[in-house]
């Protein structure tokens, strides 16, 4: 129990490979998972700018929208009627 088996061993060689093995692997790595942050804030920033361009003028945007006149009797209120 406190010895480490033979897989234990290799996983942890595998490990220590990757790590140490190679020229700048995890340079490499780490650079590439910054130029997806980038892009994605990229494409955040975007999205948020025609956002932007979509939205109603300012002058519209505290104007209250009138409700629907609706005819009486069409139940939405209840049936008078009856």
């Amino acid at each position: 129990m406190g010895g480490l088996s033979v897989w234990h061993w290799l996983i942890f060689l595998a490990v220590a490979l990757l790590l140490f093995g190679g020229s700048g692997k995890i340079s490499s790595i780490m650079g590439d998972v910054a130029k997806g942050i980038k892009s994605f804030k990229k494409g955040m920033s975007e999205d948020e700018e025609t956002a932007k361009k979509d939205a109603p003028p300012k002058a519209l945007e505290g104007v209250a929208a009138k409700p629907a006149e609706r005819p009486a009797g069409t139940g939405v209120e209840g049936n008078k009627a009856s």
